[in-house]
């Protein structure tokens, strides 16, 4: 490899190992260090329609104010409480009588451990107990624990809830479980009173979603403004939550291994986004909470909690209720609204059967359009053989033969441009005082040879690419979750061998793809300085092994086995070369010379 190609390589290599290391950031969301401070209350900012122009939060603001919630004072019910559960074939829900509101869900095809289901292996609850799905707020006289009398219909799918308030507030409320993990809630708010009643802002709960245990885990929001051509904001990014999403503070220097710090950071904040919403999102790795109504909203908060009882910083939950603007109803006027629910998985094709964009909390980036290629194409092997670890093989498979011409003429090159150095040599010997000859009989030699000194850089260049949309699914794609593999018990961890034996547990697919690596780099022809191609076999495997050792087991075996791959590919180029150069087959293949070279001969 000479020196412009060296430079190139460095370059996408350093590109590469940036973008791993932010997206790791990103995915983890964990920050270090934080003396505990009282909650405090703060505004995102104004922001415009067209969701260009914001005012970016700098720090909290205490006294801040939030848009106006009636909130009744909570009683305690003279009812007992009265839980009433809807199950389909994917979820069951439980919806209480204080409220009208969802208790838990449950998703009954993801058990909560690796492993079949079983009375310790239970499925996935969402607990809405400190934050009820659905519970309104800012309604005159309406508490969040207001008793509802419940009749259930007898298919059981659907519940009807109806209460009255002392200002004469008639509240009929249907929630109605269906297929593919959503929910449909209507509301109908009828004045059965003497007196016109003012409602002002209003809102409704979305429930909370909470940070699991695994460190790949992660939680954050998203929203779609209900603006024209308006794209999805991830508020992770956003200057206005990031710090209380990501963790850290701007001036608050680095906590314990370089994590940001939590100084200044209040154990837990509320910011308000005023601008109309189609839709929010709650999310955490593998799971979401999609929130859409008929009715235009004008916004949402959304609460931050941090875990007071680590020293460190840890974001715990988030909650989040959409707002809607007050009004005015007449004696005898109604007011209907539906709401729409996915509480479900992270899955791409359920998501993108919902429409509106939804599909976009997949958070996929720049590459959005080959991740969409690829998670397709994974659930298509694993239906062939159902197994991930094996769909995900068939799938490096597939990318490799899809770059196997290109790969292969690129190592030919390498080939031939190794066999014309000493060639190479004797022009720079030659034209050692005339720059501009021996570049022009450079690229002759080339010409002559059929070789592209740029050719070994193409192939890196297309598969950074690959590898990133590849590293960017396998991370977050809940197809991969518990899903076993040979000795590994869950391809969207890292193997964890050892857990509790050793000081560090073991990853066997991390040393594997190192070793891996280093075979290729041994195979791979040289053109450059044989220490420095032998420093690189060394420090780069070794660099890849302390990336890969925390990074799913699905991305390691992916490149694992690209790698062997890549090897079998050499060791066959180099046989057919050997061969054809090979004197008891007949046939020896001379090195084209340059015209200057053949005049230099005649001489």
């Amino acid at each position: 490899m000479n020196k412009q190609e060296r430079i190139i390589a460095i370059l996408l290599g350093v590109a590469l190992i940036g973008w791993m290391f932010y997206s790791q950031k990103q995915a983890a969301i964990q920050a270090k260090a934080a003396p505990q401070r009282p909650a405090a209350t703060v505004a995102a900012g104004t922001m415009a329609t067209n969701g260009l122009d914001r005012t970016a939060l700098a720090a909290p603001a205490p006294t801040a104010a939030l848009p106006d919630l009636e909130e009744a004072v909570p009683t305690v019910p003279s009812e007992p409480e009265e839980v009433v559960t809807l199950k389909g074939e994917d979820m069951a829900l439980e919806v209480s009588s204080y409220g009208g509101v969802l208790k838990h869900v449950t998703l009954s095809k993801f058990n909560s451990a690796p492993g079949k289901a079983s009375e310790q292996n239970s499925p996935v609850t969402l607990d809405f107990a400190s934050a009820p799905g659905m519970e309104l707020t800012g309604f005159p006289g309406l508490s969040g624990n207001a008793v509802y009398l419940m009749e259930r219909d007898a298919a059981g799918q659907a519940v009807t809830l109806t209460t009255t308030t002392e200002k004469g507030l008639a509240l009929t409320r249907r929630i109605t479980l269906l297929k593919d993990y959503q929910v449909k809630v209507t509301d109908t708010i009828r004045n059965a009173g003497e007196n016109v009643v003012t409602i002002g802002t209003n809102g409704v709960g979305m429930g909370v979603m909470r940070k699991g245990a695994s460190k790949n885990e992660m939680l954050s929001i998203d929203s779609l403004p209900a603006v024209a051509a308006a794209k999805a904001r991830h508020w992770g990014s956003e200057k206005a939550t990031k710090q209380y999403l990501v963790g850290g503070t701007a001036g608050g220097g680095l906590g314990c291994g370089g994590a940001p710090s939590a100084v200044g950071m209040a154990d837990q904040v509320t910011v308000p986004v005023l601008e109309p919403q189609a839709w929010v999102a709650l999310k955490s790795r593998f799971f979401v909470t999609l929130f859409s109504s008929s009715e235009t909203n004008c916004g949402f908060t959304v609460r931050m909690a941090r875990d007071v009882a680590k020293p460190t910083y840890e974001l715990k939950d988030l909650t989040a209720r959409v707002l809607f603007p007050g009004r005015v109803l007449g004696q005898g006027e109604t007011l209907t609204r539906d709401y729409t629910l996915y509480i479900g998985p992270k899955e791409l094709s359920r998501l993108q059967a919902l429409g509106g964009g939804k599909d976009s909390v997949m958070e996929f980036g720049f590459f959005t359009w080959f991740c969409k290629l690829l998670v397709p194409t994974l659930n298509f092997f694993h239906r062939i053989i159902p197994n991930y670890g094996v769909a995900i093989i068939l799938l490096t498979f597939l990318v490799r033969i899809i770059f196997w011409p290109l790969t292969h003429k690129s190592t030919v090159s390498m080939r031939k441009m190794q066999e014309i150095q000493p060639q190479l040599k004797e022009l720079q010997a030659q034209y050692k005082d005339n720059p501009q000859k021996m570049q022009q009989e450079t690229w002759a030699l080339y010409r002559a040879n059929k070789v592209n000194p740029l050719s070994s850089c193409l192939p890196m260049l297309i598969q950074i690419p690959v590898f990133i949309a590849l590293f960017t699914v396998l991370r977050s794609a809940v197809e991969l979750r518990y899903a076993p593999f040979l000795w590994i018990g869950d391809l969207s961890e890292p193997e964890n061998l050892l857990a509790g034996l050793l000081p560090i547990p073991l990853n066997i697919l991390p040393f594997l793809m190192s070793a891996t690596m280093a075979l290729q780099s041994y195979l791979t022809p040289s053109m450059g300085d044989p220490q420095q191609q032998k420093m690189m076999m060394i420090m780069m495997p070794i660099m890849m092994l302390f990336m890969f050792y925390s990074f799913p087991a699905a991305l390691s075996l992916y490149w694992t086995v690209s790698q062997v791959l890549s090897i079998v590919q050499m060791l066959m180029i180099r046989q057919k070369i050997a061969h054809k150069h090979d004197p008891e087959g007949g046939m020896t293949v001379e090195a084209p010379q340059t015209r200057q070279q053949r005049r230099s001969a005649a001489r």
